[in-house]
């Protein structure tokens, strides 16, 4: 899968995560960038901030929305022609940047760190995104499981929205946010993101455990 030029990430856009924190919901894509450096692909391997005061880092499984085609300023319907595929994301992130600073949310550190933007395997056309779930599994354990049609923005109007803002090119990727079930990860762990119809995203987190060593 080619690296986008672009990788934006919404917050807030599942309506059972936004009920269990309390958030209202948002009249349009609150979203965010994340930085070449953050990018990954199936089976790397991600380090822990070398920063030690960054606080616990949290895997957060996600659909991935991959533009095929360059739109500004598009409409709904005209966004829905502009989608190639999608795939499957996690979106690395240490949350608890993003209140260090009462002055100011550390969105962009909390959420580029080298690797934290993991994508793939594989890119997928045809498929009815209302139909599919997220899965993430850690260690053997499901701890994400939802369904993507929870969303409160539908990937035509994240994309038809966001293309007011920004143009958007081909192989551009946009997450669309996280559910319930986002927990903090121990060194070592492997974290798998899957998507049926898209395939299994697999991230090694942190130094590779030692031969015998208990999971």
């Amino acid at each position: 899968m080619q690296k986008p030029g672009k990788f934006l990430a919404l917050w807030n856009n599942y309506h059972e995560l936004a009920a269990k924190q309390g958030n209202a919901i948002p009249a349009e894509p609150l979203y965010f960038v994340k930085t070449p450096n953050s990018y990954s692909g199936h089976d790397d391997r991600v380090m822990p901030p070398r920063d030690t005061e960054v606080g616990r880092v949290f895997y957060e499984g996600e659909l991935g929305i991959v533009i095929g085609r360059r739109c500004a300023g598009v409409d709904e319907a005209e966004a829905e022609a502009c989608i190639a595929g999608y795939t499957c994301v996690n979106d690395l992130t240490a949350p608890a940047l993003l209140g260090r600073d009462a002055s100011f949310a550390q969105w962009t550190r909390a959420k580029c760190f080298d690797g934290f933007g993991a994508f793939g395997p594989a890119v997928v056309s045809g498929l009815d995104w209302r139909t599919l779930r997220v899965q993430v599994v850690v260690d053997g354990r499901v701890r994400q499981d939802y369904p993507c049609s929870d969303m409160v923005f539908s990937p035509a109007q994240i994309v038809a929205r966001i293309s007011q803002d920004i143009t958007l090119e081909p192989g551009d990727l946009i997450a669309c946010g996280t559910s319930v079930g986002a927990l903090p990860l121990r060194e070592g762990s492997v974290v798998e993101v899957k998507i049926d119809g898209i395939g299994t995203l697999r991230t090694h987190y942190g130094a590779k455990k030692d031969q015998g060593q208990q999971s």
